[in-house]
């Protein structure tokens, strides 16, 4: 007598649907018809399953859909073991994208039997079995010679690859901007399949993959044309040095009977999310007519102000420049708010976007590339929330484990270069759909001329930073960029009014 198979379906932390297994007849029933029609189409995360072996009654466990345009991920490092309990909200597995790495959170109870694909595994397509589950108490050894092909075997990603999603855009797919990454449902003709770059090799962290050679020894290596990638470093964490650079000598026979002239130049591949980097730049460039605004500002009573509330601190915050300029651009942006606008073509209709709220996109640099997490609603918090919210943000970029709504969706962008004591001032690139980006240069002491008691001129030093406006022209008029650049000079140069 067969049982009749029910699916669950779920994303990476959300229950699509549930149903019931009836074992004793051929017959099934569903708790939740009418659900599953409104969310359809759903990735399968979990199903019942009877193999075509004798094994007990059992749950495939598959690859999930973490992203709305993901049809294949890689494996990251798994938190469970065979044997081990399983409970909801419990990490089961890393997933890892071109994109980010996401923790599968599980959602049921039971007993992990058997691991169906190792860390390492790579370009495993949505909806492939990955692991096995039974029930608590159940028997784990009579899965130990369970493989892929008893639980249906392989899925197949799809043959086309899918459209180019911005995935360090500011906006999801399908926002109505021109700008906008398509969804995964808007098909083009135009774009042909690609093949994976995967190598077949173990899925390497970021970090395996980036050189830790120093600055010195990268100079060093590029002048003598030496390969960096085949140096063992003998610094701290395999770091390369200058000295690794000096002793290398190519394998044995790599030389022939006359010496190769050293290679002046490396050719680095470029990675899928350099790619989208580069091809969004572009897009921003071309579309949107940037015009640049500076102003010189005085930052003396932010730092003074600074330092009071960090002295008042006891250690449980510590607040940034940055922090306090985040707060002032969401302060601007309040009081212009064409500023914190965006430019949208939607049905055929084109209009200007303006946003309630003000969600402030900070620039991060990371090891793969620049990504921009959103501190949203800004004007709702207070500083000490800014400061953490931007801290376990940038910790997250630079890690690769930020989630899609924390990086898609910001209003207003601000890019800080001013812990680099070298960079004055900067322009920046508007980060599309949005109207502006705020670019701050380092903090310059300055001589400013007073006027003394007794009618001499004197001179006082002030700490003043440069920032320099980004804007779209099609959304904000010159005017009111010189505006926005006034409203943002007079909150920081006052900036007990970003407190009030």
């Amino acid at each position: 007598m067969s049982a009749a198979p029910a699916m669950f379906a779920r994303s990476s932390a959300q229950l699509c649907m549930r149903s019931s297994i009836v074992v004793g007849g051929a017959q099934s029933f569903s708790r939740s018809t009418q659900f599953v029609v409104k969310r359809t189409p759903a990735l399968a995360a979990l199903a019942r399953y009877y193999a075509s072996k004798s094994f007990p009654p059992h749950t495939v466990i598959s690859m999930p859909a973490l992203s709305p345009t993901m049809t294949s991920g890689n494996i990251g490092t798994w938190q469970k073991k065979a044997g081990d309990s399983l409970a909801p909200g419990d990490v089961l597995v890393e997933i890892e994208t071109d994109k980010a790495q996401m923790d599968f959170e599980f959602q049921d109870e039971g007993t992990l039997a058997k691991i169906l694909k190792d860390s390492g595994e790579k370009d495993v397509a949505v909806g492939s079995p990955i692991a096995i589950m039974i029930g608590e108490g159940e028997d784990v050894s009579a899965f130990e010679s369970f493989s892929v092909d008893d639980a249906g075997g392989e899925k197949e990603a799809p043959k086309e690859a899918p459209k180019e999603e911005a995935s360090e855009s500011s906006e999801p797919p399908n926002s109505g901007s021109s700008t906008a990454p398509p969804s995964s449902e808007s098909g083009s003709s135009s774009i042909k399949p690609q093949e994976s770059d995967s190598t077949g090799g173990r899925l390497e962290t970021v970090l395996e993959r980036e050189s830790t050679a120093s600055p010195a020894a990268k100079k060093l290596a590029l002048e003598k044309g030496v390969p960096i990638g085949q140096v063992k470093g003998s610094g701290p964490g395999g770091r390369i040095t200058v000295q690794d650079i000096e002793k290398y000598k190519p394998a044995a026979g790599a030389a022939t009977g006359a010496a190769a002239p050293a290679a002046s130049y490396e050719d680095i591949p470029a990675s899928s999310m350099r790619k989208t980097i580069a091809n969004r730049l572009k897009q921003s460039m071309n579309e949107n007519p940037h015009y640049f605004v500076a102003s010189a500002i005085s930052v003396s009573k932010l730092l003074k102000l600074r330092a009071a509330l960090n002295a008042e601190a006891n250690g449980e915050y510590k607040l940034s420049v940055n922090d306090f300029l985040v707060k002032a651009v969401s302060v601007a942006a309040r009081k212009v708010p064409a500023a914190n606008s965006s430019w949208r073509e939607d049905g055929g209709q084109t209009m200007i976007r303006q946003h309630n709220s003000v969600d402030v996109s900070v620039a991060v640099a990371t090891p793969v590339g620049l990504m921009t997490p959103i501190v949203k609603n800004v004007g709702a918090l207070g500083l000490t929330t800014i400061s953490g919210q931007i801290k376990d943000l940038g910790k997250r970029a630079r890690d690769g484990k930020l989630k899609p709504e924390e990086y898609q969706g910001g209003t207003i962008t601000i890019s800080n270069m001013g812990m680099n004591d070298a960079i004055d001032r900067f322009t920046a690139v508007i980060n599309p759909p949005q109207a502006t980006i705020v670019a701050i240069g380092t903090t310059k002491k300055v001589a400013i001329p007073v006027e003394n008691a007794d009618g001499t001129t004197g001179v006082e030093w002030d700490d003043q930073i440069v920032i320099t406006g980004s804007f779209d022209h099609k959304v904000v008029d010159g005017a009111v960029g010189g505006e926005f650049m006034r409203e943002l000079k007079k909150v920081i140069e006052h900036p007990l009014e970003m407190l009030l």
